[in-house]
């Protein structure tokens, strides 16, 4: 399975979402790149952008089985993980069998996921840390390849659940869904509303994306790579004297370590999907802001004057030399 053909392979597959899915090229992209690099997905936007779409059209292009969890606050653990769970069998007998939940599947879509209590976020963190759950002190393998991709409105906020540092930190990439552009909405108005959704070809199996995750595990990545990394990952922090002084001013607490494993694994899938066997800087520029935004938490002055996440990242990107122009 050589690079190249691995990434036509990609280039199939984001040609094809994009087939149904209109106006929103960076959002499949790094979709794909958070697919290939193994990691669960927070996708924040507004109702009707066409979040739960993409993940079904990806589960169609992708020959996967896909479920979706409303989050709600009347959900359980139970209700996401499964349970025991009396049955009577032909012989009339009564016994005790375990009823797998949603959370089996290859994809699951946790939608408006912060409308769920904590308790039941948190029977997803096993699931997304581990690939298994525990029921009943048994543990349970989940079928691989498995994601978890969250979605979560930014604006409806009363009455939700804000996901707890800890579980953002599980979420390898955090995307952003912006408002299509009035030729995109005018191509949507056109296209959608005729006749039957759009069904996507199977581009790719689980099989043939579980080989492209452990090849792009094997992606080379130099050592000034690891160190602009460790240097980006670093100037988030405001206890840092080199950091950058808005970061200082602004920020809680800066990334963790986990920070700098989602960039080079999301670092060597960008490579991946380019085509190239060895991580470069623009690589690691590109998958910035998804990997550092819900990574970095603000002091209550940063919210007051409208500083945002994004404008850090930007900033600690400056600092480690990984800016435009840099």
């Amino acid at each position: 399975m050589s690079i190249e053909h691995v990434a036509q392979d990609l280039r199939r597959l984001e040609a094809e979402l994009r087939k149904a899915y209109i106006g929103q090229d960076e959002l499949v992209h790094n979709v794909i790149v958070g697919l290939i690099a193994g990691g669960n997905l927070l996708i924040e936007g507004t109702p009707g952008l066409g979040k739960t779409l993409l993940v079904r059209l990806l589960s169609q292009a992708l020959q996967l089985e896909f479920r979706r969890i409303q989050f709600t606050p009347d959900l359980m653990p139970a209700d996401i993980t499964g349970g025991q769970t009396l049955l009577r069998t032909e012989d009339g007998a009564v016994e005790l069998r375990f009823r797998k939940g949603p959370v089996f599947a290859n994809i699951v879509l946790a939608d408006e996921i912060n409308r769920g209590t904590p308790k039941t976020q948190s029977a997803l963190l096993e699931a997304m840390a581990e690939q298994s759950v525990t029921i009943s002190g048994q543990r349970r393998p989940l079928p691989a390849p498995f994601f978890v991709i969250a979605t979560q409105n930014p604006i409806e906020m009363e009455g939700t659940y804000p996901l707890p540092e800890a579980q953002l930190d599980r979420f390898l990439l955090k995307l952003h869904v912006g408002f299509p552009s009035l030729d995109e909405l005018s191509r949507i108005g056109a296209e959608t509303t005729r006749g039957p959704a759009t069904r996507l070809s199977a581009i790719l199996d689980g099989d043939r994306l579980v080989e492209i995750q452990k090849l792009a595990q094997d992606v080379a990545t130099a050592e000034s790579f690891r160190r602009k990394a460790a240097q980006l990952v670093l100037a988030t922090h405001p206890d840092r004297p080199d950091s950058p002084q808005v970061v200082r001013d602004y920020v809680r607490f800066g990334a963790s370590p986990r920070a700098m494993q989602a960039l080079m694994r999301a670092g060597r899938a960008v490579a991946l999907m380019a085509g190239r066997d060895r991580a470069s800087d623009a690589d690691l520029r590109a998958i910035a802001l998804p990997v550092l935004r819900h990574r970095i938490f603000l002091r209550f002055e940063a919210e007051m004057e409208g500083i945002t996440t994004d404008q850090l990242v930007e900033a600690a990107l400056s600092a480690a030399g990984l800016s435009r122009g840099g």
